[in-house]
Parts: C-alpha cells; structure tokens; sequence
C-alpha cells in the first residue's frame, strides 16, 4: 500500500506500480471520496491530474484530493471484487451507490418425506429446492397461494406437521391434501410435489400433459371424482398461464437490466431490473442510485452489476440495455457463482421484448420519483417559511406507544433529502419508570438518542419534531437542556379538536400560543406524513412486544406450568400459535402433560 506523502501528485504516481490494483482518493479530513479499479495503476491514477479531459465533476472531486492509497491484486477481476467491497464498506461521495443489502425471497420445497411448501429469504441449502429469486415477498406469497390452489401442497412448520391428529383449516378449504393424518398416500403426494417443481421450472405444458393423462385414466375406469379433481387441476394451471406476463415457452432463467437517465442531465437515473425464471416474468424491481450525476448510462449499469451481484446468486444470462465492459464482469461473477455467466447487450426476439419492457418500466419509475421529490420539494419549502427555518432538511420524529402502561416503546423516524430514510428508523424499549408516564419516557428517549451527540459524536437533526402536546413538549426540552444542546430547533405536534386530521396545533417551546396551518398547507401535510409515519413505527413494535409478552406470561399464568414444561410445549406445536390450535388430546401427548392439566390448559387459553 503506497500513500501520497510530501512530494506531488507526478512523482507520486511515477512510484506507482504499473499492476492491477484499487485506489482509494481522499480528502483533508481523512475521508475516502472515491474508490476505482485499474489494470494499471500508474496509468489510471496519473490520468486525473492531466491538464485537459476531465469532466465537471472529476475537476470537482481532484479539487479535494489530499491523499491517495493503493492495493495491488493479483487480476482485475480480483481489483473489480476489492472495489466493490469497499464502495460498499465505505459510501464514498463520488462513487454510484446502489443500496439494497436485503437478501431476496424463495419458494423453497423442502427435502422433507412430505415436502413442504413455503417462504424462504437467507442463506440457501442444498438439503431443499430453491425457486427464484423473486423481486419481492408478495410475489412469492402469491406464488404460493397459487400453487395451493392447484398441487395442495402442506405449507405448515415440521413441528406443527408431526404433531397434528386432524387436518386444519386448509384441507376444509382445498388448499392442503391432509398429509399429517395420512389421507393422501405418499406416492399421490410426492407425484403433486413433483409437479409443483417441474411448474416452478418452467415446465408447465409437461405438468399439463401429465395430469390430462391422469384424468383420462381415471375417466376410463369411471373414477369419476378422481378425474374432476385432474380436471379442475388442469383449469387453473390453464388460468395461470394466462394470467402470466410474460411466458416465453422455454425454461429460461435470466435477469434483464434497463437504466434510463433523466432527461435533462441532471444526474436522476433509475435502474430496472426484471427476472425471468423457468421463462416466467416474475417481476421487477427499481433502483435510484445515489451520486450517479455526471455518470452515463453504462458506467450506471456496470457499477450496478458489480453491486447487485455481489455475494449473490446469478442467473446464466444477464440481457442489458448497454454496451459495457462485459470480460472482467463475466470472469468475476462466474468464479463467484460456479457456473459460465452471459452478459448479453444485443438481445433479440422474447429477450429483446424483456428488455424493452424494462426500459419502459425504468421510464416510468423515473416519472414518478420525479414527480414525487418535486411535490415533497415543494412541501418542505411550504414548511420552511411557515417555521422561518431556512435550511430545513434533516427532520426526526419521535412517538411513544404502550398499553395502558405495558409495553412501552418510542419511535425515531427519519426524514431526509426529501424522503423518509427507512433504514434509519430506530425503536428504543422504555424501562425503569412509571407505567404510562409518557413525560418520562420521552425524556428517556431524547437522552439515549442524543448524547452522543452531545459528546461531539454526529450532528443534530435541523428539526426534532414530537408527537405530543406542551407537556411532551417541555419534557424533551429539559432534556436537551441537559445535555447542552441549547440550539436544538423542537417542535411539537399536537392533535386538534376530535383528533380530525388538518386541525393539529404545531407547539414551539418558548410561543405562547401555538401555531395552526390552513388544511390545505403543504408543510402541514408533509409534518402530517412524518409524523404519522412515527406513530406506525412505534404501534407496530409496541404490538410486537406486547405479543411476546403476553405470549410468555399466557403459559407462565397456569398453575402446574413450569419453565420445562413450557419449553416442551412450544417446542411440539412449533410456537403459541401451535399450542393455541391444539385440541385437548394433542396437548396430552405432550412430555409431562396429564389429561387433567391439558384440560386446564386448553381452558385458560380459551
């Protein structure tokens, strides 16, 4: 590793290697604002600090430059790979960012005697099969309901599985084969577990013509209801195929990557990406980077492909939209996946129609972050003059929910660069002081979620908004004071007459009176957006705790319910949920359960 010292840039980079490698720029404060790859570092880090070529931007970036580290790796795929970890590692300002760290959902089968069908997102294993990835969990789940319908596969945990005497609600409804209590026999069930695979494949006219066989079968030795039930199998894998977007008719798997910047040069550029997996259209998904001005459309696609796939399966054929640099791509994501990967820029026939459709569906993803941004850009500047706050953009919100004292929770929601900033939402447990003291809890909130900064460490949002009334108000601003920070700008947010939206009385420490904004202001409605984005996130952990709890202390509360006891129960039904379905007989055959006690049991809670 080399690092710029006394002498100047020239002679600094003369001692560069002439190797594959990664350099990190930085700036007087030590900051990494730039990581970039190289064949050859001598060359690469020499070309920005020529007279002529460079853009706005990398003027604007060597401008700030006050050090420069190098690594040398043994390939550039291996300096592609380094890259990344550190784009990722380090969010340098003048490098693409692509932010999407969630891993993706399965439909998985598991390798169970009666596999199971169900939701899946983490690591994979090879004990089961693995179906997608899909661009989101609701196209899983719709997957699934779908292949209910048709294979009736059982979706329930092993746990809840090996322990039922009666079928469930799911086999009433047709959506399950009553497996756990042996009404179908394995060879039945294993044969519609194989074409729930074979469809999840891509292989539906195969599906198809196997199950019209049966029904022909069954016909002809007058199994009549048998064959009705092949035949209504048949019309629904019908209606699904009709029903898909896009079916090319072979088992296909791909990603297609369309990038579409903004018009007017302004940097705004979104990435779509649409999977096809067995030849279906699963879905797609948009990506808005951050720092992309400056940037053009390939250097966009390629910074994406290095990020997306990072540590991530990829399909054999990727179809973009740009003409990139694909080798050093190629050669990295097939060492990382174990198989040879195709980046295709010049798709043709059902691959070129996939990629048109996912320029189009980046096109109007674009609009409408646009057309968004520019109404929130508008709110904020409505709020800004209503508060005579110039400079309004970092808002944090606080709310505090419990029951009747029980289960206390505060919420701190984020608002910034004109969008909420889910990522940093924080939920805080509120112990140690009275039960329903919402005056102390938000003292304890505020003092947790500021004293660092009160040690030097961060800065202070420009606005703290609190969801409350003069005496939330005046707790959160004894705490501030205590812990120095004077200048903080707090606001509190109270709920009008009848608590009707449009009527909230926005409260200031030191005013006498409130201030109330027409119905109609813009700034009234984006406080009205944070801050009952503030009340979701706090109601939905409170719910969260208080179901634990309430959980834990439901079993506790029974006489002759010990730690052991408990344990073994939850551990046979698979969860509360198990043990609140569980009939009398099949608490009994819990370990240490009598007959008296699983009556006591079944009794209290219900």
């Amino acid at each position: 590793m080399l690092a710029v010292s006394s002498f100047g840039a020239k002679e600094f980079c003369s001692r560069l290697p002439s190797q594959p490698g990664v350099y990190r720029m930085m700036n007087s404060a030590g900051q990494v604002i730039y990581v970039g790859k190289a064949i050859d570092l001598r060359k690469r880090v020499s070309s920005y600090f020529q007279k002529n070529g460079l853009g706005p931007r990398t003027q604007l970036m060597v401008s700030q430059i006050t050090g420069i580290e190098t690594t040398v790796t043994r390939s550039e795929a291996e300096a592609l790979l380094l890259e990344n970890n550190l784009i990722k590692a380090l969010t340098p300002r003048y490098n693409i960012l692509f932010r999407d760290d969630k891993s993706y959902p399965y439909v998985v089968l598991t390798g169970h005697r009666f596999p199971r069908l169900g939701f899946y997102r983490g690591a994979l294993d090879k004990k089961h099969q693995y179906f997608g990835p899909f661009p989101n969990a609701g196209m899983v789940r719709e997957s699934i309901q779908l292949l209910q319908k048709v294979f009736r596969l059982r979706t329930c945990e092993d746990s809840v599985f090996s322990n039922r005497t009666r079928p469930c609600l799911l086999y009433q409804i047709k959506r399950c084969r009553g497996p756990c209590v042996d009404l179908i026999t394995l060879e039945a069930y294993r044969e519609d577990a194989r074409n729930a695979d074979l469809f999840l494949q891509g292989k539906q006219s195969e599906v198809l013509e196997s199950i019209t066989i049966k029904m022909q079968e069954a016909a002809s030795a007058q199994k009549y209801e048998l064959a009705a039930v092949f035949r209504d199998q048949i019309q629904s894998l019908r209606k699904i195929r009709e029903k898909q977007f896009v079916d090319s008719g072979m088992a296909l798997d791909a990603d297609v990557i369309a990038c579409v910047a903004e018009s007017n040069g302004a940097g705004r550029t979104c990435v779509n990406l649409a999977m096809i997996r067995g030849g279906r259209h699963l879905g797609d998904k948009s990506f808005f980077p951050l720092n992309a001005e400056g940037y053009d459309p390939p250097a966009v696609v390629e910074a994406f492909l290095a990020q997306h796939y990072l540590n991530r399966s990829v399909p054999h054929l990727v179809i973009v939209g740009e003409k990139i640099q694909r080798e050093t791509l190629q050669t990295l994501l097939a060492e990382q996946s174990g198989h040879k990967i195709v980046i295709n820029a010049n798709p043709i026939g059902d691959r070129r129609m996939w990629l048109d459709m996912a320029t189009e569906n980046a096109r109007l993803a674009l609009e409408q972050m646009l057309s968004r941004q520019a109404s929130q850009e508008e709110r904020l500047q409505a709020l800004q003059q209503a508060l005579d706050m110039t400079g309004l953009g970092r808002i944090e919100c606080f709310d505090i929910s419990h029951t009747l004292g029980e289960a206390t929770i505060a919420s701190c929601v984020v608002y910034d660069n004109f969008s909420m900033r889910n990522s940093e939402y924080r939920r805080y447990n509120i112990t140690g002081i009275t039960p329903g003291d919402d005056y102390a809890a938000m003292r304890n909130v505020l003092s947790r979620r500021y004293h660092k900064i009160a040690e030097g460490e961060g800065r202070l949002p420009d606005l703290i908004l609190i969801d409350g009334g003069k005496g939330q108000v005046s707790a959160a601003r004894e705490v501030l004071i205590e812990l120095g920070l004077n200048d903080a700008n707090l606001l509190g947010v109270a709920k009008g007459e009848e608590r009707k939206p449009g009527l909230e009385q926005l409260i200031f420490p030191a005013a006498e009176k409130p201030l109330q904004l027409p119905k109609d202001h813009p700034g009234l409605h984006l406080i009205q957006q944070i801050r009952d984005e503030a009340h979701r996130f706090a109601i939905y952990g409170h719910r969260a705790k208080l179901g634990k709890s309430r959980t834990t202390s439901s079993l506790e509360q029974i006489d002759g319910i010990g730690a052991k006891r408990r344990q073994c129960l939850l551990a046979r039904f698979g969860g509360l949920k198990g043990v609140l379905t569980a009939s009398i007989e099949e608490l009994q055959q819990a370990e240490g359960i009598s007959r008296a006690l699983a009556e006591k049991i079944y009794k209290e809670l219900h």
